[in-house]
């Protein structure tokens, strides 16, 4: 093969070949093939496919990669088993252009080649890719199995919006699967109930999951993540009572869906209680949730005990803790725990600087934020994204820096959006600064005016403060014209009972 890398000569040298062992000192390859790495081994039909098998199902797959380099030097031109065999210990050592050109240079293609080259292109991203190949397959008179179509399926799932596919391909999918007749297995069901879930359809994912003689957890999980999502709590529940062999994914999923709602947050503590009689109470993904939950509940210390208790924190910890503490009116803690996760050198990412700066906007804290916002890119690499320019914004305007805020505003990088805009919106509100809130109400107006009703709150506000009486009417006549409406408010009374 004409442009696979190029590898040294002395590597396959018997002079040089006690140097390079294939396998760890304490395993053994079967007899038949243990000098196979030697240039005076002899290539033959039925050793070769137990060879290459042999690597594809060790942890070092690469070093089946000198039986290939052997092929192409002898110029043994392999048959249709072997090549895919080949094919798949490329896509195992993660070469996916050179399982391509094995791919293209097959013999013979079957369903199996077909299937293994969709499925290494989805686990490298490439979507169109995969579903190029489907069209292939069916313009080759294959007949697809079910491997082929939950891959279809899964790529549907996984899809960039840059990739157009047909808005009911799920349905689709399931419709060709009973038409031809396909065996349905666990991949399959799975796969069904996934891109069900992921399309909204949580009636049709029940169906397909019904049908399962045996429900995995996997299919368990994705059902309990739709419902959730949906705010079907109690079909959620249902599903996560029937589960037999529960693990870790699965009380996450619960954990962030009582997570969404207020509601739920006693449903949630007995979630806690069985965690704590469990093994997996001490991982550190559920930690995280549980962190993130109850701070979502305001119950903040709380969300401490359970951060303290844990023996292993990830960024994600750290970042709902912090926020947590942000969010319930205690700036000072989040930005103390800050100081201590970069003392404990885990690296922020975007959301903790988010925390972080959103701290210093409530606690008055302008140095400490611009020290902040500065070291992103300073000392962690990390480009400020239009969200760290807004919490700036809010933080230099929350001071009654208007000016600077501005300035800050004018002299971004990038032209800011109407977040950006709005906190400096928000902030002239505070202080009744009609003329520059004048200025920021119309930049939001140039972005998108009638998905941002609470701009033209925010100025009617303003305006009013000020006494600027006509200003406001003219401004409402326009809300009217324009067709904005302002979204209705509604809060939560918490009772004994209930909400």
């Amino acid at each position: 093969m004409p442009n696979l890398p190029r590898i040294r000569p002395s590597v396959f040298s018997s002079t040089h070949s006690r140097h390079y062992t294939l396998l760890p000192p304490n395993q053994t390859f079967p007899p038949k093939l243990q000098n196979y790495d030697s240039l005076s081994s002899p290539l033959t039909a039925t050793s070769l496919p137990s060879a290459l098998q042999h690597y594809i199902n060790s942890d070092r797959p690469f070093y089946g990669l000198k039986i290939h380099a052997r092929i192409t030097k002898t110029g043994v031109k392999p048959n249709t088993n072997i090549s895919i065999k080949l094919l798949i210990l490329h896509l195992k050592c993660g070469a996916l252009k050179y399982a391509g050109q094995m791919f293209d240079e097959l013999p013979q293609r079957t369903l199996s080649a077909y299937n293994y080259m969709m499925a290494g292109y989805l686990k490298n991203g490439q979507v169109e890719e995969s579903l190029s190949l489907v069209r292939k397959l069916v313009s080759s008179g294959e007949r697809p199995d079910g491997y082929t179509f939950s891959m279809i399926l899964k790529a549907s799932t996984c899809c960039r919006s840059n990739v157009p596919l047909p808005r009911n391909l799920g349905r689709m999918v399931h419709a060709q699967i009973l038409k031809c007749d396909v065996k349905a297995d666990d991949v399959l069901y799975t796969a069904l109930v996934d891109s069900y879930v992921k399309g909204g359809k949580t009636t049709y994912a029940r169906i397909v999951f019904d049908m399962m003689l045996e429900k995995n957890v996997i299919c368990s999980t994705s059902m309990i993540s739709g419902y959730m999502s949906q705010g079907f709590v109690e079909d959620a529940e249902e599903i996560f009572r029937k589960t037999v062999e529960k693990d870790i994914v699965v009380y996450n999923a619960m954990i962030e869906g009582y997570s969404i709602s207020i509601e739920t947050a006693r449903k949630a503590l007995e979630v806690h209680c069985q965690l704590i009689k469990n093994v997996f109470f001490e991982d550190v993904k559920l930690g995280s949730a549980l962190v993130d939950m109850y701070a979502k509940f305001g119950k903040i210390d709380d969300a401490r005990r359970v951060f303290d208790h844990m023996q292993q924190k990830n960024v994600f910890t750290w970042t709902s803790m912090i926020d947590g503490y942000g969010k319930n009116g205690n700036p000072n803690q989040a930005l103390e725990l800050f100081c201590m996760m970069q003392e404990c050198c885990v690296q922020p990412n975007y959301v903790t600087f988010l925390g972080a700066l959103s701290a210093c906007g409530h606690a008055g804290l302008v140095a400490k934020g611009r020290e902040i916002f500065e070291s992103m890119e300073r000392d962690y690499s990390m480009k400020p994204k239009m969200e760290h320019y807004a919490c700036m914004v809010d933080l230099l305007g929350r001071a009654g820096s208007l000016e600077q805020a501005l300035k800050f505003v004018l002299e971004m990088p990038e032209k800011p959006n109407s977040d950006v805009w709005a906190a400096l919106l928000s902030s002239c509100r505070l202080h009744d600064d009609v003329e520059m809130a004048n200025i920021a109400a119309n930049e939001i107006f140039k972005l998108n005016a009638n998905d941002r009703p609470g701009a033209y709150v925010a100025l009617s506000n303003t305006l009013a403060a000020a006494g600027k009486w006509d200003s406001v009417t003219e401004l409402r006549e326009k809300m009217n014209l324009r067709g904005v409406l302002k979204d209705t408010g509604c809060s939560w009374v918490g009772t004994e009972s209930g909400l």
